[in-house]
């Protein structure tokens, strides 16, 4: 009965033979791919002697202080640069783009000051009047009054030709752009006098103050934010706490009503939907007929203000669109899959049943987001001191364009001592970057990469730990022949236990083969973007169908690889061997598994969007006032959005947690069916562990898809 399949068995293997001594995950277990756990061992060490070679070499001061034309810091404490902290620049007018000036490659003179300037004035101004008491502060130290003629003083740049009202952003100084009456000013003034007191536009910075202008919005936006977030951060974890307290309800009430739940969810999605179509509806003809809401949502941009494009017609049309699909696609996934309903609902049913009885594994979560924390952690800060790696490089910098030496490497040591002066009158050696000639130096871009790789490596390794786990407590439930009395004390910290003796080998190798498809996936993303703006329609057109063969390779992989540690779980072998007869069980029970996947995966997600989509309409309800027993506790908020978004994004990861879990539990338990099934025979001697009442309907579910595949 088991055992009937479209497919030849022996394509797939011979079915499990009946063991009397099998009672679930094998105790008596050995290491598996020792020598990729060996392999793995030596990159984690490899990986521990690159963080610490990027510690000794990075400087994240490089990061976070502006650096001078010197080298010097600005703002670090103990240097005479302790109480100058922003980054001035002599000739605002030689830097192209603000990228330029933010990379600190600016050809100008660059110095640490306290304050930026506040007015307008020229160095031939200052000079015909001796007035230089406000002036000098913007000069290089050392510089003495008088001792050069102001052609001197601007070719060695030893002070600003000019000084234009600006403010501190990013810890340098930028010209204080504002728009008065529809043009750019510079304190309330559409011209300046350059150095040469020839009077300049503002708009020969407009680039520059296009840029600068989203930054200032941006630097703006990002306080605001943190202003709601420092208000309403009670509320946020009280909209998180009680996405924890659904999720848990849900999971175990599907123990005693799955299918009216179930039900009742789907409907309510549906109805729900179809309210939204009508409403929709309903106020895109209001704004229809109001000429000032037809105005698109591209030319309306990004606003913080949501009222915005509610107040749009376009935006109504949009939600009525999404939610027309969402109700079409639920309405055909029913009709196609209305057979396997009570199948899914019966496994979800016992799913929730032995989680019920180890309700620990609800918590196993938490451990997994530790050990994840770690990684980005350490992942993130090695990238931040290679980033930071190397010593500071200096280029001659020339007024001169013909100058034979310009952009030459140099040291600010001995530079007057060299002809270059000679060669090119006011050539100066100035800091560029930060880099160097050594091996390391030269190698920074692929210790870049080796971060990245083992960074995604150990990520998949902490998953598939997390798998092997759960996997193997479900698998002490099912295998207990009387539940729960024989299911064995602490099963996840026995199972836990078991995967880090004798399995790091087989899930490391299993993790490598998964990141080393993202890595090849992220170096085609890479590629692609870098060619979005190319004419090669061919390349591009290959780099996606790359892109999208390696995406399926890596689905397949991972749903290989849940199967392979589910088996690991159970029988200790190694990940060569559990992935096969994984595969060749799944494939000898195709159709179960053609029922039971989708339609699990279908209900699962369908309970996420039911619970963090509630959470959010509590959330928008409870934010903007609407609900009046709590209107006189609702914080004052720039943006009633960012708590919002925060509860709902914040609802859904939590309930992915949760449901992860159960999806886990769910993969287990299916795999342990159809091995239970060929395993025994139903009999006295030979009984099922699974119980008769899901066993006779998965058994009929199995056989209406048989009847409907084969019509």
């Amino acid at each position: 009965m088991a055992r009937k399949t479209d497919t030849p068995s022996s394509y797939h293997g011979e079915p499990i033979k009946f063991d009397p001594n099998f009672r679930g995950p094998v105790q008596n277990r050995r290491c598996t791919d020792v020598v990729c756990c060996i392999i793995f061992v030596i990159v984690i060490l490899g990986y521990i002697a690159l963080g610490t070679v990027a510690w000794i070499h990075g400087d994240p001061r490089k990061i976070v202080y502006p650096t001078d034309s010197q080298g010097q810091f600005c703002g670090q404490q103990n240097t005479s640069n302790a109480n100058k902290a922003i980054l001035f620049y002599f000739n605002m007018l030689k830097c192209a783009s603000p990228a330029v000036l933010i990379n600190l490659q600016c050809p100008t003179t660059q110095l640490c000051v306290s304050k930026c300037p506040d007015r307008f004035t020229t160095l031939l101004e200052v000079s015909r009047k001796s007035n230089w008491g406000y002036y000098k502060q913007f000069c290089k130290p050392g510089f003495v009054i008088g001792s050069k003629s102001v052609a001197e003083v601007i070719r060695d740049e030893d002070c600003p030709p000019m000084l234009v009202p600006s403010r501190p952003l990013l810890q340098r100084c930028f010209p204080d752009f504002k728009s008065k009456d529809g043009e750019l000013t510079i304190a309330d003034q559409t011209t300046f006098k350059d150095g040469d007191e020839n009077s300049r536009s503002v708009l020969d910075l407009r680039d520059a103050a296009i840029k600068i202008a989203s930054l200032l919005n941006a630097k703006e936006l990002g306080i605001k934010i943190l202003e709601d977030y420092a208000n309403s951060w009670i509320w946020i974890l009280i909209g998180l706490g009680i996405t924890m307290v659904f999720s848990l309800s849900f999971i175990l009430l599907l123990r005693y009503i799955a299918c009216v739940i179930l039900w009742f969810m789907i409907c309510g999605i549906i109805i729900s939907a179809s309210y939204g179509v009508w409403h929709c509806f309903q106020e895109y003809s209001v704004l229809k007929k109001k000429p000032d809401a037809n105005v698109t949502i591209s030319d309306i941009g990004f606003q913080t203000d949501l009222s915005i494009y509610l107040e749009n017609s376009q935006t109504w049309l949009i939600f009525m669109f999404v939610l027309i699909a969402i109700v079409i696609i639920i309405v055909i996934m029913l009709i196609f899959l209305r057979s396997s309903l009570s199948v899914a609902f019966a496994l979800l049913k016992e799913g929730s049943r032995a989680i019920f009885y180890i309700m620990c594994t609800l918590f196993y979560p938490v451990v997994t987001f530790f050990l994840l924390a770690i990684c980005i952690a350490y992942s993130a800060v090695t990238a931040v001191f290679l980033a930071s790696s190397g010593k500071a490089i200096y280029k001659v910098t020339s007024a001169d364009d013909q100058c034979m030496y310009a952009n030459l490497t140099c040291s600010p040591k001995t530079f007057n001592q060299t002809n270059i002066t000679k060669a090119c009158p006011g050539a100066q050696c100035m800091f560029a970057f930060y880099g160097g000639e050594t091996v390391y130096h030269n190698y920074i871009l692929v210790l870049h990469l080796c971060n990245l790789f083992v960074f995604l490596w150990l990520v998949n390794f902490v998953l598939a730990l997390g798998k092997c786990t759960l996997a193997g407590a479900f698998a002490s439930y099912y295998w207990a022949k009387r539940k729960p009395k024989d299911i064995p004390s602490c099963p996840v910290y026995s199972s836990f236990t078991r995967a880090v003796r004798y399995h790091t080998g087989s899930l490391a190798f299993g993790s490598l083969i998964l990141a080393m498809v993202q890595m090849v996936r992220i170096v085609l993303e890479n590629l692609n973007h870098k060619l979005k703006g190319s004419q090669n329609v061919c390349n591009r057109f290959l780099l996606r169908c790359l892109s999208c063969c390696f995406w399926c390779l890596e689905k397949f992989i991972k749903f290989l690889n849940t199967n392979a540690y589910i088996m690991i779980a159970i029988y200790g072998q190694n990940f060569c061997r559990s992935s096969r007869e994984a595969f060749d069980l799944l494939m000898r029970n195709i159709v179960r598994v053609v029922v039971l996947d989708n339609v699990i995966s279908f209900l699962l997600f369908l309970g996420k969007l039911v619970i963090s989509g509630g959470v959010g309409v509590l959330a928008f309800l409870f934010f903007s006032k609407r609900i009046p027993l709590f209107q006189e506790m609702v914080p004052q908020l720039n943006f009633s959005w960012v708590p919002l978004v925060t509860v709902i994004i914040g609802s859904f990861m939590i309930t992915s947690g949760f449901f992860n879990v159960y999806a886990m539990c769910v993969d287990t338990l299916f795999l342990c069916f159809c091995e239970d099934l060929e395993r025994n025979d139903g009999s006295s001697s030979r009984p099922y562990y699974i119980s008769p009442g899901l066993h006779k309907i998965l058994h009929k579910g199995e056989e209406r898809a048989k009847s409907s595949a084969s019509s």
